[in-house]
């Protein structure tokens, strides 16, 4: 589709930066939405010294519905309706099940899934008022299938995926398509913390912990987050105008069909 105005959640760092950075480069008015400034302008400037343009939204904390509201306006004042939706906010900490109290649940459960319903309910009527759009939940391999110490960062995932088939199936007579791309282990600071806690755990080196997780791609490799934005730029491309409801993995052979 032509270039519009994209909002993107979680775009200070990692897959969130890639993907902002992607679209603007084909042409699209990016909102850098996250909690905090620095790295939101940090990504505007770079965007800025490439010839596009962007808006930091700091403050855009994905679990409040007032700020997720007041962040839309801000972004639909700046830039117009969205035409394009990238759900990319989240995190995931690791705990045995047992070790898994309601506030951690709650707190990951919040930001990952009940994060993307709010700010997809919120932005859906700016989308619709532009008559064609996109919205792409990053989810992840965990919501195609399990792993061990994350039970609710899959809970959250797999329910990413579920809101994702079930919104598309809504809008499937629209022109507005709604699919989930998966990543596996991505080269991300969110993976350096997985690093860090397995070389805790386990006694081995920060580059054995690492090549442990590449291990598990079939390719032998972590995704680049590059990797997952050139999936995203295609799907919000026109020629994936009949891909709806799809969750896609980008992870090298891990998993296997959406």
């Amino acid at each position: 589709m032509s270039a519009g105005h994209a909002l993107v959640t979680g775009a200070g760092s990692g897959i969130g930066r890639a993907i902002a950075l992607a679209l603007a480069a084909r042409g699209h008015r990016v909102s850098l939405a996250g909690r905090r400034r620095a790295p939101l302008e940090a990504v505007a400037e770079e965007i800025s010294a490439a010839g596009g343009a962007a808006h930091p939204l700091d403050g855009f904390d994905v679990t409040d519905a007032t700020a997720v509201a007041a962040g839309m306006a801000r972004a639909i004042e700046r830039f117009g309706d969205i035409a394009v939706l990238v759900n990319c906010a989240g995190e995931a900490p690791s705990a045995p099940f047992d070790k898994t109290d309601l506030a951690l649940w709650n707190r990951v459960i919040g930001l990952n899934l009940t994060g993307t319903y709010l700010v997809t309910q919120a932005a859906l009527p700016s989308i619709q008022r532009t008559g064609k759009g996109r919205i792409v939940n990053i989810a992840s391999t965990a919501g195609l299938t399990g792993y061990a110490y994350v039970s609710a960062y899959c809970a959250a995932k797999h329910g990413v995926v579920g809101l994702t088939r079930a919104l598309a199936l809504e809008l499937a007579r629209t022109a507005i398509t709604v699919n989930a791309v998966c990543p596996g282990f991505t080269d991300t600071p969110l993976l350096d913390g997985a690093v860090g806690t397995i070389a805790g755990k386990t006694g081995r080196t920060l580059e054995e912990a690492r090549a442990s997780l590449a291990r598990v791609n079939p390719q032998g490799k972590l995704v680049t987050p590059e990797e997952v934005a050139d999936c995203v730029c295609w799907l919000v491309s026109d020629g994936a105008g009949a891909i709806t409801g799809q969750a896609i993995p980008v992870a090298g052979g891990e998993v296997l069909g959406g």
